[in-house]
């Protein structure tokens, strides 16, 4: 590739890690419905896994959170992340109750090398992207799964996401190769 010359990444798969209470279901169908009017329906909606990592959020959202990964059949770019961050914040503001949040909403990107969170809060091995988010790889494909970094979620790490990050990543790279084909059938 010359000097200068734009190069276009490929879309990646847009994921949200829904963290939520035993009781504010009717909060979780709200997100999901403003998530699906924001980026289309959803094509993988992972399993429900108890999260007790901490207590970070045990003050706000109350006791026995769940985890849920979903990912949205439209692509996007990888540049759509910092956006797609602001808008998870709006959906947690608009669902606030006595100002807690019901719901708290981190979304990301997957792509076959890699999947990366959005957070809004800095760190040393997060890549400022403007606009007061970050990035922050969590993970790298090798050896058949996306293995952690030391600084990764400790959920993430311990592997409990492994099948959903994969089904994802096989629906992306399907999806990578209709686009390619049908970009060949176009040329």
């Amino acid at each position: 590739m010359a000097v200068g010359t734009k190069f276009e990444p490929d879309p990646v798969k847009l994921f949200v890690a829904v963290l939520y209470g035993s009781d504010a279901s009717s909060s979780l169908d709200l997100a999901i419905e403003s998530m699906n009017a924001e980026w289309g329906p959803i094509d993988i909606s992972g399993a429900d896994h108890p999260w007790a990592d901490s207590n970070y959020y045990a003050e706000e959202m109350g006791d026995g959170l769940t985890r849920r990964l979903i990912s949205f059949e439209s692509l996007v770019s990888p540049e759509a992340l910092s956006s797609a961050k602001r808008r998870t914040i709006e959906i947690e503001d608009e669902l606030r109750i006595d100002g807690r949040r019901p719901v708290n909403l981190d979304v990301g990107y997957l792509d076959p090398h890699k999947y990366v969170l959005a957070s809004a809060k800095a760190a040393g091995q997060k890549v400022y992207l403007g606009d007061g988010i970050w990035a922050d790889i969590q993970a790298r494909f090798r050896q058949g799964l996306y293995r952690p970094f030391e600084w990764s979620f400790p959920d993430f790490a311990s592997g409990v996401y492994d099948d959903e990050l994969l089904s994802m990543r096989e629906k992306l790279r399907a999806q990578l190769r209709e686009r390619a084909s049908r970009d060949k059938m176009d040329a």
